[in-house]
Order: structure tokens, then C-alpha cells, then sequence
């Protein structure tokens, strides 16, 4: 289902689970798909315990065989290029999020999801927030009633310490991608 299929991979700043994405990335690619990063500013410019920036970037195009988008002029490409057959923000932060759902294109990540989403093709979220049921908890609602809006399922990751944390299992992208292209939701959406 996935070969040929054109994605469109946003990744944002949720450093933890950088490792998960970029097993994932190559889950797609060994599928055939032909995949285009799309690079937060805080994904190319900040380094973390988890992994420098630029050696992210290189293992993403990497696996992809391709350069990734760095800028808004880039990601602006995606609307009237027409250049996915569906996108997935992983992760995708609260910040991310909050922004989506008030239309604001201050990255490359939101311009390329606004430009695709302008195409009436499927946008996959796989959030990973630490305030996912409390401030963004209203974010999760609002958007999950917009059309072609889609999420990878997730659930706490550490009730006791984070009690308000929310991540996205990451292992159901595929699934959640190839459910998205037939216009349907992944159920359940909570696990």
C-alpha cells in the first residue's frame, strides 16, 4: 500500500523521541515509500542529550535518500506542487499543535501541513506533549473534528510522573498512514 506512496515527514522538536522516528522512517522507506523530511527551525538548531542536530538531520536523509525542507519558502512547495499523497507531523509537539490549530505557519512543518492540507489530502498527527490533558487537551479535541486531520494512537507515557503527558505509539504510524489514505481513523485512537 505504501510503495510509490509520496509522504510527507515532519518532525518537531520532541527530542525523546527522535530514536522512534527515525526506526519508523525506515519501516516507510522499506516499504517503497518515497519520503520528503520537513524539518522544524528547533529540530535543525538545537542539540540535546538525545542527539545533535546535524547528525539527526543526516540520519533522516539518510534513510530517506533525500534533502529534507529547512525553511517556509520550501515547505510552501507542498500546496500548489502537490507534492504528498498524505503527511505525518512526528512528532508533533504541543507547541505544534497549538499553533495548527489556530492557523499559524511560523515553521516549515506547519506551512508544509497548511499547504497540504489545502489539497484536501490527509494530515497524520502522532503528538507528544507533556500538557496533553491539560492545555493542549483542548488542541487534541478541536482538531480531531477538522476533515482529514488524522492520529497515530497514543496515551500516557508516565502517569506518575507525568500525569499530564501524552505520546503517540509510534510503532502505529504505518497503520495509522495506510488507514488515513483510505480516509479512515485508526481506532482505537486511545491506548
Amino acid at each position: 500500500m505504501l510503495s510509490e506512496c509520496k509522504i510527507g515527514f515532519g518532525i518537531t522538536g520532541s527530542f525523546c523521541t527522535f530514536d522512534k522516528i527515525l526506526t519508523q522512517i525506515k519501516i516507510l522507506k522499506d516499504e517503497g515509500a518515497n519520503i520528503t523530511p520537513v524539518f522544524s527551525f528547533n529540530t535543525q538548531n538545537m542539540d540535546t542529550r538525545f542527539f545533535k542536530a546535524k547528525d539527526f538531520i543526516q540520519r533522516v536523509e539518510n534513510i530517506t535518500g533525500k534533502d529534507g525542507f529547512y525553511t517556509i519558502q520550501d515547505a510552501e512547495k507542498v500546496g500548489p506542487g502537490k507534492l504528498f499523497d498524505v503527511m505525518i507531523i512526528a512528532p508533533c509537539t504541543g507547541n505544534t499543535l497549538a499553533k495548527l490549530c489556530n492557523g499559524i505557519t511560523d515553521t516549515p512543518v506547519l506551512m508544509a501541513a497548511k499547504a497540504h492540507l489545502r489539497n484536501e489530502k490527509p494530515l497524520v498527527l502522532a503528538v507528544s506533549t507533556n500538557d496533553g490533558l491539560s492545555m493542549n487537551f483542548q488542541n487534541i479535541g478541536k482538531i480531531s473534528n477538522l476533515k482529514n486531520i488524522y492520529f497515530v494512537p497514543f496515551g500516557q507515557d508516565d502517569c506518575i510522573k507525568k500525569p499530564k503527558s501524552l505520546v503517540a505509539h509510534m510503532d502505529m504510524i504505518k497503520p495509522t498512514l495506510i488507514s488515513a489514505l483510505k480516509n479512515e481513523q485508526i481506532q482505537p485512537i486511545l491506548c
